[in-house]
């Protein structure tokens, strides 16, 4: 079993955390806020003062941070993750980030004798929980066998995507073609409640014909249908609507970068950006059906 130093318990990483301690690794984690760290240790975790007391005497590294300001600042800052831990470590980055810090901080990474892939994950807080996320891996094919089973820890699904900075491309690709979907699927529903159409209708006839997706069949976004989608829970997050901001602007700041034709994901982004400045960065991004109602 290896020794494993984890930075970020948040939402996402305390679950992810936890489900390494109960694959019998020794775990030694920190965060800035007091009740992850008291979570992490109830799940059997060693809690660290800092992050680089958590990484001293790692053989891997995971991190799970807000974005790329973060990575950089962990993983490059003097005396951060990349000079501090022995040559050789593997470093494993689970945030969502851009694709250029992704591999900046990869190839610093190269530089100095370690192994890193970008990581990424969907599945949201219950596949963390349930060790059933979905892992998209930018790297070395060296790198991505090492890490494997360490990710086999936390997710179901674990796809090499490429070299470095592909793990991002892949996550912000994909919530692009969810945050499209779902503002579809949430309008749709809208005219048929406008049309007299009722939802379990609607539901039966296009989960089975040429509309099925996944936003309709498995977060339907309107309560009933699908008896685990967020909407049947007021919309309690699942997924919120700021994570889905921020991938989103993601996505365009890379089809910016490379002249990218996006003009439906930049739609998406303006459309959310609406719904989170009304208060809702907290409600499920399938919320969004209540702000094309007018009622949000």
């Amino acid at each position: 079993m290896a020794k494993i130093g984890f930075i970020g318990l948040g939402n996402m990483g305390g679950p992810m955390a936890a489900n390494l301690v109960k694959a019998g690794h020794k775990v030694k984690g920190c965060d800035v806020a007091a009740d992850a760290i008291a979570a992490f240790v109830e799940a059997g975790g060693t809690p660290a003062g800092s992050a680089m007391e958590a990484v001293r005497d790692a053989e891997i590294v995971v991190t799970m941070l807000p974005a790329g300001s973060h990575v950089r600042s962990v993983y490059l800052a003097d005396g951060g993750v990349v000079s501090t831990v022995a040559a050789g470590t593997l470093l494993i980055d689970c945030s969502t980030i851009d694709v250029q810090a992704a591999r900046a901080v990869a190839g610093a990474a190269s530089d100095a004798g370690h192994e890193m892939i970008d990581a990424p994950v969907s599945g949201g807080v219950s596949g963390a929980a349930a060790g059933t996320l979905t892992f998209m891996v930018g790297g070395s094919d060296d790198a991505f066998a090492r890490a494997k089973p360490i990710l086999a820890a936390m997710g179901k699904n674990i796809v090499h995507a490429g070299g470095a900075g592909n793990g991002q491309a892949a996550k912000i690709c994909n919530n692009m073609i969810l945050g499209i979907s779902m503002i579809g699927v949430c309008e749709a529903f809208v005219l048929a409640e406008k049309l007299g159409l009722d939802h379990q209708k609607l539901f039966d006839i296009s989960s089975t014909a040429s509309g099925q997706c996944w936003s309709l069949t498995t977060y339907c976004p309107v309560p009933g249908p699908v008896e685990t989608a967020p909407s049947n829970r007021d919309y309690q997050p699942g997924f919120s609507t700021a994570m889905m901001l921020k991938d989103l602007k993601l996505a365009q700041e890379a089809a910016q970068t490379t002249s990218a034709a996006t003009p439906l994901g930049a739609q998406a982004q303006a459309l959310y950006a609406l719904f989170d400045a009304a208060g809702n960065s907290d409600v499920d991004f399938s919320g969004i059906i209540r702000f094309l109602r007018g009622n949000a």
